[in-house]
């Protein structure tokens, strides 16, 4: 999937960290601002029960887990909207991805420098989140002006229309609000989507802490927790470095041994890729049997035939028909012949919504 989040923060509050422990790639981490320079890219396996299961019943050749995509992003700082520090380049990245995790420093050490010399969750975020309204504020009034002439010289009803929702992003982002407190109808959604506001994209706080704070948080993320309360975003406390030294275990069981010495029943990146994911709209289906269990990866409310063409472009053009096997059907049977011999395949057509956890078998002729 072409779909990305991004990581996004002020410098030092731990993202390149948290970064490294999600992908394989290796991103750069150093005690100086700017760190990262230029974007870094991973690709990331998203944890799955389900898939495990399957093969645990299928005994395949071949498991396949499915993957996003995640950039972390050049540290931001005051001024970014007019092109201080790196912000132009900052504020590029940030417009090509889909979904944002934002990181806060929630944490106290005298060896890591902060950037403006002392930890302030709420004002930090407040630091991004005005940067990212003003360059909003900039792009909705320029979109305005050129909408206006439109609406007047041609009588251009749709350019009248998208003006009028443009006037109450602009009112919002004046306020101090992100443009996705704005609530609107799908249609106008669609309307301003080729505006690519910063803030309405959706994002998760990730509140980056110590150690001790692992399982219980502290005052400082309490204090965030309830500053956010009418954003209803998700919030994860994850303590990045302690999740780095956990990557670094080599066997599962040294893993959860460290977890429960911190009282955690899974790494709090897991949490965070299972809330990427959400964020993104993303969903799995799987297919399954000797040779291969794999996962894949499609937005919630696709139908059959599109979800048929992540597998391969053929499928969705030849398309006749999908077989589907709801997971909990599977798991209890066993087998698809089992699930065939009660009839639980369901045979579905064009018009069928595919679900998540749906194990499915395409039908289709070229």
């Amino acid at each position: 999937m072409a779909l990305r989040c991004g990581i996004v923060g002020l410098p030092n509050v731990g993202k390149s960290t948290l970064f490294n422990c999600l992908s394989n790639a290796k991103a750069q981490s150093a005690n100086f601002p700017f760190c990262t320079i230029e974007p870094n890219l991973g690709v990331i396996t998203v944890p799955d029960k389900r898939l495990i299961r399957l093969a645990e019943i299928d005994n395949p050749k071949k498991i396949v887990p499915t993957t996003i995509e995640i950039v972390d992003i050049a540290g931001l700082v005051k001024g970014a909207s007019k092109g201080e520090g790196l912000g132009n380049q900052f504020l590029a990245n940030i417009r090509e991805v889909d979904a944002v995790i934002h990181v806060i420093r929630c944490f106290e050490n005298d060896n890591i420098i902060h950037v403006d010399g002392s930890i302030n969750p709420i004002r930090d975020k407040e630091v991004i989140d005005i940067e990212l309204q003003l360059k909003d504020l900039e792009t909705v009034e320029n979109r305005i002006s050129k909408l206006q002439k439109q609406a007047k010289v041609g009588g251009d009803r749709v350019a009248l229309k998208t003006v009028t929702i443009a006037e109450r992003l602009k009112e919002v982002l004046i306020t101090g609000k992100s443009a996705r407190t704005l609530a609107l109808t799908e249609d106008e959604e669609d309307l301003i989507h080729d505006f690519f506001l910063l803030t309405r994209k959706p994002v998760v706080y990730v509140c980056n802490v110590d150690e001790a704070s692992a399982s219980t948080g502290n005052a400082m993320t309490e204090a965030f927790r309830k500053s956010v309360e009418d954003e209803q975003a998700e919030i994860l406390v994850i303590a990045a470095a302690t999740e780095a030294d956990i990557a670094e275990l080599e066997s599962y069981e040294e893993k959860q041994l460290f977890l429960e010495d911190l009282g955690l029943d899974e790494p709090g990146v897991n949490k965070l890729i299972h809330a990427a994911y959400k964020l993104l709209n993303l969903q799995t289906y799987f297919t399954t049997g000797a040779d291969e269990s794999r996962a894949w990866t499609f937005v919630k409310g696709i139908k059959a035939p599109k979800a048929a063409g992540i597998i391969h472009s053929d499928f969705e053009k030849g398309f006749i028909r999908a077989e589907v096997i709801k997971y909990e059907d599977y798991v209890t049977l066993g087998s698809e012949s089992a699930c065939r011999e009660v009839g639980k395949i369901a045979v579905e057509g064009k018009e069928y919504v595919v679900q998540d956890g749906d194990i499915m078998h395409f039908r289709f002729n070229v």
